[in-house]
C-alpha cells in the first residue's frame, strides 16, 4: 500500500472546555497518534517533566528559535512565551503519524498560516455559566484569573468561527467521539486518498 502522510489536527477552546481530558480520550483509540509538546518559557509545576509536559525553554533559547523560525507558532501570555516547535511535528507527518495540537486561537491561526492544511477543532462547553462552573470546580486559580479566564473566553468564542470544526463538550464521550470521528473523517476525503483511483 502507499504510504500516506499524517495530517495535523489544532485543538483550542478556553481553559476548562475539557482540552487535556478529550485529548487524553483521543490518544487512547489512537495510540499511535503523535501529541507535540509545547515549547515554554514558564518555570515547571509540580509533577511535570520536561520533554514530556513542555520543553522547558529560558527566554533566551526560545526566541532563538522563534527567530530562526523554528517554531510554528508563539505567543506571549500570563507573563512567559508559549510556542510549538515545528521541526517534530514535520518529520512526524512524514511518517504517517497524525498530530495533535492543543494550543489557544492566537496560535492556532499562526500555524494555519504557515501550513494551511492543518485541521483546526475549537472545543467549548454548552454555555460560559457551565464554563465557569468548570473553572471554579477545579480550584486552582483566584477570583481574579477565573474572571480574565471568563474574559477571555468570551473573545475566544468569537473566533471560533473561524474553526473548521466546532465540538460542543457536553458529555466527555460524545466529545472525544466527534473529535475522533472529524479525524477519520479528513482521511476519507478525496485529496487524502486520490492516489488509489489516480
Amino acid at each position: 500500500m502507499i504510504k500516506v502522510a499524517g495530517k495535523l489536527f489544532v485543538l483550542s477552546g478556553p481553559s476548562g472546555s475539557g482540552k487535556s481530558t478529550i485529548l487524553k480520550g483521543v490518544f487512547e483509540a489512537l495510540p499511535e497518534a503523535y501529541f507535540s509538546v509545547s515549547a515554554t518559557t514558564r518555570a515547571p509545576r509540580p509533577n511535570e517533566v520536561d520533554g514530556r509536559d513542555y520543553l522547558f525553554l529560558d527566554e533566551e533559547a526560545f526566541l532563538k528559535r522563534k527567530d530562526e523560525g523554528g517554531l510554528l507558532e508563539a505567543n506571549y501570555h500570563f507573563g512567559n512565551w508559549y510556542g510549538t516547535p515545528r521541526g517534530p511535528i514535520e518529520e512526524r507527518i512524514r511518517e504517517g503519524r497524525d498530530v495533535l495540537l492543543d494550543i489557544e486561537v492566537e496560535g492556532a491561526a499562526q500555524v494555519k498560516g504557515k501550513m494551511p492544511e492543518a485541521v483546526t477543532i475549537f472545543l467549548f462547553p454548552p454555555s460560559l455559566a457551565i464554563l465557569e462552573q468548570r473553572l471554579r470546580a477545579r480550584e486552582t486559580d483566584h477570583e481574579e484569573k477565573i474572571l480574565h479566564r471568563l474574559d477571555r473566553a468570551q473573545k475566544e468564542y468569537e473566533r471560533a468561527m473561524f474553526y473548521d470544526y466546532l465540538v460542543i463538550n457536553d458529555t466527555v464521550e460524545e466529545a472525544i467521539g466527534e473529535v475522533l470521528a472529524i479525524i477519520k473523517a479528513e482521511h476519507c476525503k478525496l485529496e487524502a486518498r486520490k492516489h488509489f483511483i489516480l
